[in-house]
């Protein structure tokens, strides 16, 4: 069953959902395991000084707090690539070998823009060690393989590189609030807003120039590069400029270019992403599915020196965009047997033999009220002097589970 609740909503359940969010779960694991990832899992509490003490990651007042019985304030689990880069980093300064793990886990966050605790699901990868284009390469083919494994048709991926736009405020003499004002109008493209606050500013031409010009900078991968290169950059963001067209001419060799869009504008308000970021979209769902990219220095806060990358997908907003009729709907109770008092021995062992052999199986002895019996493929009634494999009304009777076995087989061949 899948629950949602609240503190506002009442209880819901939804059988058939669950049942979907199983089998989206069980296809991205497996194309997790086809890339070489082995799953891992972190603690559901945290302790909160984990977060407080990084700036730039987790929004604090989005923290789930509670106080264990020393008194130590843990937060239920906010995010999932701190703690899992904190465990790496305590046992390796550094890495000789890639390590590529996969996670389905739970994240908690008080959302601000509406006062509920929420729960989500994410499914995702972290790849330590590797800070090649090529790696940067493989997260993003991987994303887009786990969209295809689940059938969904129309999505694009957004190619980004958050040190492009790290460079630029390293240019201008900016303050936090203007940075966060220039932050929102950049994402939402607004480019009336971005002059108008640029002239309020002291930004030298040739960073203004480039900054206006970042709304404009989506679309083609190759004609943003091209584009993009006109423009009077510093020799970092030409560096930077070349580390996607590496990326996206390896992405060329995956057979998965289509799918991909440059912006240059794309920021990550998570602040520990140093390179590569990307995000995706599918119809239907106003808002990214998928979220990741670069994090090389996120193990220097843990006193090691690990490169990695990854991404998270929401299973809850994937799900949203899914034609529920692309997945697998629940199978019915395959039999359900009826069975006389006296009978309840043999009526029991024989469900027990089904089950064995795969078969979905419910039991009630025959006095029970037909009210209470739910929908099944078949029935079964066992009786002091026959048993009797019933289906469409068509009764017959049977001595040995071998021939209630065949019964089984050329019933289901039929239907």
């Amino acid at each position: 069953m899948h629950l949602y609740h609240n503190t506002e909503n009442d209880l819901v359940i939804n059988v058939e959902q669950i049942h979907f969010r199983g089998q989206i779960m069980n296809k991205l694991k497996k194309r997790f395991i086809t890339y070489g990832y082995d799953e891992i899992y972190t603690s559901t509490f945290e302790h909160y000084d984990l977060y407080a003490n990084m700036n730039g990651t987790v929004n604090h007042h989005e923290m789930i707090k509670t106080i264990d019985n020393t008194g130590t304030v843990l937060v239920l689990r906010p995010d999932i690539t701190i703690p899992i880069t904190q465990q790496i980093a305590m046992n390796n300064k550094e890495i000789q070998e890639d390590l590529r793990y996969f996670y389905v886990l739970d994240v908690f966050r008080q959302t601000a823009e509406a006062n509920e605790y929420r729960e989500s699901t994410q499914a995702g990868v972290e790849y330590f060690g590797n800070p090649a284009p090529e790696a940067d390469a493989e997260i993003i083919a991987l994303a887009i393989h786990l969209l295809q494994d689940v059938h969904v048709n129309h999505f694009k991926i957004e190619l980004g590189h958050a040190g492009f736009f790290k460079q630029l405020v390293n240019e201008m003499n900016i303050q936090k609030q203007d940075l966060n004002e220039l932050k929102q109008y950049i994402q939402a493209k607004n480019i009336t807003e971005i002059e108008q606050l640029l002239h309020q500013l002291d930004v030298e031409k040739d960073v203004k120039d480039i900054v206006t010009s970042l709304p404009f900078l989506y679309g083609n991968p190759l004609e943003v590069i091209e584009q993009a290169r006109k423009l009077p950059l510093n020799t970092k963001m030409k560096n930077t400029l070349q580390n996607i067209t590496d990326i996206y001419h390896v992405l060329q060799s995956y057979g998965v270019a289509d799918h991909i869009v440059v912006d240059l504008g794309l920021i990550n308000h998570m602040d520990y992403y140093s390179d590569m970021i990307f995000q995706g979209f599918i119809e239907k769902v106003g808002k990214p599915i998928l979220m990741g990219g670069r994090y090389n220095k996120l193990a220097n806060q843990f006193d090691a020196t690990i490169p990695a990358i990854g991404f998270a997908c929401d299973i809850d907003l994937l799900l949203a965009g899914i034609e529920s009729s692309l997945l697998t709907k629940m199978k019915p109770v395959d039999i359900i047997i009826s069975y006389q008092k006296k009978q309840e021995d043999s009526a029991l062992d024989l469900a027990n033999k089904l089950r064995n052999k795969k078969v979905k199986v419910l039991t009630y002895p025959n006095v029970t009220s037909k009210n209470h019996l739910p929908q099944g493929m078949f029935s079964i009634d066992i009786t002091e002097n026959k048993s009797i494999f019933i289906n469409d009304n068509e009764e017959t009777p049977f001595t040995t589970f071998e021939e209630l076995i065949r019964l089984i087989q050329q019933a289901r061949e039929r239907n």
